[in-house]
């Protein structure tokens, strides 16, 4: 269905022990979509993405991906079988790369590929070979990833990420541990990925990429979404005081 989302938190609460993290959120998320979350530590961000990207199960609600249910909190056979269908269209970047230290920066691109997706060696390597030009990477190729900076590490897991030809990536404050200068190649990166119609779901401290590259922004506090706005609508005009109160610190 035209205009449908690709992939939606309907109504997801998250516990770990007594300690609510989320508390019936809901968030669709169309094809082409940049939605930037913002909001404090602990406002349930990166528990929102890692339910999102199956990496945690609801406590209740569910996520749907393309009308599928694919994750609730006590899923049938159906729907554990729907979501090991569509894992690999749901790539995540971490905050800290998360490559495997003992392979080379190919290896680390094709293994997914390879096990997942069964697709042949050299064909995994054609891949590989282009995502890695595509984040300006190329002559890396053979290197480990403890012989590269944070920023080209994070590159390398853009590429990863992109090597299983993901619907939708998500991205965990992925330039927040790295210094100014790394963080504009990531950030390159992300933009160009936007500008191509990548349908992406970004949590982020990088409140100039929010505004001028996310075509909505979700803020979030206390394990709720406050207020959303497209564009740079939040930025320019906030509608709660919480939000108000959350963008003063951005300013100069």
């Amino acid at each position: 269905m035209d205009g449908a989302p690709i992939i939606v938190a309907e109504g997801v609460s998250k516990k770990f022990g007594d300690n609510q993290v989320l508390t019936r959120v809901s968030l669709p998320v169309k094809e082409r979509d940049v939605v930037c979350i913002v909001g404090p530590s602990g406002s349930g961000k990166t528990t929102l993405l890692r339910c999102l990207a199956l990496l945690e199960t609801p406590s209740e609600g569910r996520i749907v991906m393309q009308g599928v249910p694919i994750s609730t909190p006590q899923p049938n056979a159906e729907i554990k079988a729907a979501g090991r269908a569509v894992r690999s269209d749901i790539g995540m970047v971490f905050q800290h790369f998360n490559l495997w230290p003992h392979m080379s920066v190919l290896e680390n691109l094709i293994e997914a590929p390879l096990r997942a997706k069964r697709l042949p060696r050299e064909e995994a390597i054609a891949i590989a070979e282009r995502l890695l030009a595509k984040v300006d990477l190329a002559d890396k190729r053979d290197a480990y990833p403890a012989r590269l900076s944070g920023g080209q590490q994070q590159r390398v897991a853009i590429a990863r990420a992109l090597a299983m030809s993901p619907k939708v990536l998500l991205f965990d404050e992925a330039t927040s541990a790295l210094d100014p200068e790394l963080r504009r190649e990531v950030l390159l990166v992300m933009r160009q990925l936007a500008s191509e119609g990548m349908t992406m779901l970004v949590v982020t401290h990088e409140m100039g990429f929010a505004r001028h590259v996310g075509t909505r922004t979700v803020f979030m506090d206390r394990g709720e979404i406050v207020e959303e706005a497209p564009g740079a609508a939040f930025f320019d005009t906030p509608k709660t005081e919480r939000a108000r109160r959350f963008l003063q610190q951005f300013e100069d």
